[in-house]
């Protein structure tokens, strides 16, 4: 007699071509297996972000070439997954069975009840860090965090902070929950130390998505003093945050503000012109862009070309922040979130049944902070 065996099979939320999130659907494929360096997950949640719809849409036409040039290679979204070790693979170190762990998925795949990951990718979750928190942190902290190092905003080395009682994430609230917006210090960092003894002033553009949540919480953290922009109904929130200073750019346009009045500006939102930023910054500063601003082909690159040229023979320089998956600083900022320090800011959390519905919710744009979708 010969025996069958059945491919264990696993729900996903998938596409198998470019396009809108309302073209999902939860399809049942078979469960990884870990190949070597590589362990596999059981998801408890993820987190979306911009780069995933920029992925899911195919956006710029640039990424084709790496991503899939007339379909996508990872047809499920889903780049920040935190999950419980259920396999590994040959040669795979840091991750053992039963471990909960954090990491960043290139390319995708958090949306599913299992997921292949390099075990060298992940950092274990402390105890008292919550799935849905530490979801948020991988790619949105991440670049936040090197945002700032290359804006050359430094930590402080003392330890006073007027630290959070609650670690679990912040949901956006209908008012600040204190009277007055609180400067935090920090701990010791990858990033370059800045003398303490000076406060740096930092302009943060676009302030109430994922990446910007986090940016002014650590750069509060680091000693700075912090404006930021952001939508009038979002002003409290990221007064909350640590910003001393908010500003409705609809309402009050940049140019208003004094030249040369910043250490660095940080540019998460896009939509203004690179000499107007460069004109904020003192001589010395640096303007840092996020944001992935550009045409539908070439995406950033013009931009960024610009921003090259501009930078030569200048004291201002402006240069763009590629982020990428740093272990090292998730394991950071996890460290902060147990201690109560720095809070990811979670607009909403969607059950695993809705996870197209997550997608359209940041395809529709202006999240504030992130959307989390719970494991299967």
């Amino acid at each position: 007699m010969t025996e069958t065996t059945t491919t264990p099979m696993m729900p996903a939320w998938r596409r198998e071509t470019y396009g809108p999130a309302d073209g999902f659907r939860l399809e049942q494929i078979p469960v990884p297996v870990p190949r070597r360096g590589e362990v596999v997950l059981r998801v408890e949640a993820t987190s979306l972000n911009a780069g995933d719809v920029r992925l899911m849409l195919g956006d710029p036409l640039l990424v084709r070439p790496i991503y899939g040039l007339t379909k996508p290679k990872h047809p499920v979204r889903g780049m920040e997954v935190v999950g419980t070790v259920v396999a590994v693979g040959p040669q795979a170190i840091g991750a053992e069975l039963g471990e909960r762990v954090v990491g960043e998925l290139v390319g995708g795949g958090g949306l599913a009840s299992h997921v292949a990951v390099p075990a060298s990718r992940l950092v274990p979750i402390r105890p008292d860090v919550t799935a849905e928190a530490a979801a948020c942190l991988p790619v949105a902290g991440g670049t936040a965090w090197q945002a700032l190092d290359l804006a050359g905003i430094g930590i402080r080395s003392d330890r006073r902070s007027d630290r959070r009682s609650d670690r679990s994430p912040d949901r956006v609230p209908d008012r600040r929950s204190d009277g007055t917006p609180g400067h935090r210090s920090g701990t010791a960092s990858a990033g370059a130390v800045r003398d303490a003894a000076r406060v740096q002033r930092v302009l943060i553009l676009g302030a109430s998505g994922g990446v910007g949540t986090f940016a002014v919480q650590l750069a509060a953290l680091r000693g700075a003093e912090v404006w930021a922009t952001c939508g009038e109904r979002n002003a409290r929130l990221v007064e909350h945050l640590g910003a001393v200073r908010t500003l409705d750019h609809r309402r009050s346009p940049l140019a208003e503000l004094p030249a040369a009045h910043f250490d660095a500006v940080i540019d998460i939102a896009g939509g203004v012109g690179l000499r107007e930023l460069q004109n904020l910054v003192a001589p010395g500063g640096t303007v840092v862009l996020v944001t992935g601003d550009g045409g539908p082909v070439l995406g950033p690159i013009p931009r960024m070309l610009k921003a090259a040229l501009l930078s030569i023979g200048s004291s201002r320089r402006i240069r763009p922040c590629a982020a990428s998956p740093r272990p090292e600083i998730l394991a950071k900022l996890l460290e902060l979130v147990s201690e109560g320090r720095l809070t990811p800011v979670i607009e909403r959390e969607y059950p695993f049944e809705e996870g197209a519905a997550a997608l359209a919710h940041v395809e529709a744009g202006h999240t504030v902070g992130k959307v989390v979708v719970r494991g299967a």
